[in-house]
């Protein structure tokens, strides 16, 4: 099966949702200073105002695969654009705190969901021998959305707007969201969901459309496969035959925020802040951090494979351990400042070759077929809230102690570095059915 123009279009557009994702997640982080004094927000207020857009994104990514199911994932995903953009423009309008928060509230929605049905469409349109690297897109393009959010942070910083400057800041992500939602005016359905509403004869076609050398033979194995996931849709996750794969998507979702990345991409400019850099140095040192993301996510996915998991994570969870020490140790000591854009730049690449590459791939991994997609929301979910259990307390913790937050995620690292030596599998160049066989599944 050869790429053609449709697919590669198809594909694109829906990794598109994981741009939008990057940029109103981390866009945030420019704004945090301008909003602290103009809404006279406490530490308690500031870390609410990150949080409730999180709390969307929970409730988006949770129930995101119903809707997805429902209507069709580009159906879906045209819903999550309309969020995006009716959130853009809500934040650059808005006429107070309280509305400011409905939304971020409605923007989280939109990044939760898309989260969810980003990945699954391209998945469903993509030919077996590109489906890794067609969905890595939708990561690379999380990636470059936190990239551009600093880098539009940094230069609106430069056109001095003054008081205006923070709804200028998160009222730009109305462009490409508008974008976004026009382009999914020119894909197709994907044929799996058809195929799940009886609609064969335009499944068919879009099997067409895509280029499959034949589609009427891979319309039977989509259909085939169907009719045994409805077989198996009773079977429940929460069984002893399922404890380990529990326990090492649930440990991988928390430690990949227990390293304390969200809560580095969020406040980013307030920590710089918080150590003596200005506004305008703070948001360019953003900029390189959001680099070195972009430059070590490319390094990690083609490392994942040859040197495999649980070598990445080992070798990010030291890395990150021996980073964030010396983080918390500037912060304790108020000293050698000018090593902290350094510490955090090499902390982003030990965390974005380990954690940013391997997370989803070994959740959707430890599972079985028959469960998978309820192990892989499970895992989905423990990240999540646990994002937004830091989110909410980070500036509580920074307040009281600017090392202290650091010192723990340092610890959480290390801790993590025992739990994966002695615990995890290394699941590289081992089919999912061998796999399933090493954690004792039958």
């Amino acid at each position: 099966m050869k790429m053609n123009g449709y697919l590669l279009k198809s594909t694109i557009v829906g990794a598109l949702g994981g741009l939008l994702f990057g940029f109103d997640t981390a866009v945030i982080a420019g704004t945090t200073q301008q909003l602290t004094a103009i809404y006279q927000l406490t530490s308690f207020t500031l870390g609410l105002t990150v949080f409730i857009g999180l709390a969307g994104t929970v409730i988006g990514a949770m129930s995101a695969g119903v809707v997805g199911q429902r209507i069709g994932g580009r159906e879906a995903l045209r819903i999550m654009a309309i969020l995006y953009t009716i959130s853009a423009i809500g934040c650059a309008l808005a006429w107070n705190w309280p509305a400011l928060m409905v939304f971020r509230f409605i923007g989280g929605l939109g990044i939760g969901g898309s989260s969810v049905l980003g990945p699954v469409y391209i998945a469903e349109l993509a030919p077996a021998k590109w489906r890794g690297r067609m969905v890595g897109l939708f990561q690379i393009n999380i990636v470059i959305g936190i990239l551009l959010a600093y880098l539009s942070n940094y230069l609106i910083t430069l056109l001095n707007l003054g008081t205006a400057q923070w709804r200028w800041q998160l009222g730009v992500a109305g462009i490409p969201s508008f974008l976004f939602l026009i382009l999914l005016y020119g894909i197709p359905r994907s044929s799996r969901w058809l195929v799940t509403q009886n609609k064969t004869d335009e499944a068919l076609e879009v099997l067409n459309l895509m280029g499959s050398p034949d589609s009427a033979a891979e319309l039977r194995e989509i259909m085939d496969s169907i009719h045994m996931e409805r077989g198996a849709a009773a079977e429940p996750l929460f069984k002893r035959a399922y404890r380990l794969p529990i326990f090492l998507a649930v440990t991988v979702g928390m430690f990949n925020q227990l390293s304390g990345i969200n809560a580095i991409l969020y406040y980013s400019n307030y920590i710089f802040a918080a150590a003596g850099f200005s506004q305008l140095s703070g948001s360019l040192q953003t900029v390189l951090i959001g680099f070195m993301n972009l430059v070590a996510t490319l390094l990690g996915m083609s490392l994942i494979d040859k040197l495999g998991r649980k070598t990445l994570l080992l070798t990010g969870a030291a890395g990150m351990t021996l980073a964030l020490a010396g983080v918390a140790a500037i912060f304790f000591t108020q000293s050698h400042q000018a090593a902290l854009v350094w510490l955090l730049v090499a902390y982003i690449f030990f965390f974005a070759i380990s954690q940013g590459a391997v997370i989803w791939v070994y959740i959707a991994e430890v599972f079985p077929n028959r469960v998978r997609a309820k192990g892989q929301s499970l895992g989905s979910s423990s990240h999540w809230i646990m994002n937004a259990i830091i989110s909410l307390i980070f500036p509580l913790l920074a307040a009281k102690s600017g090392g202290a937050p650091f010192a723990f995620f340092a610890s959480m690292m290390a801790l993590q570095f025992v739990i994966v030596l002695f615990i995890y599998p290394e699941t590289k160049g081992i089919t999912l059915e061998q796999l399933q066989h090493k954690l004792g599944i039958n």
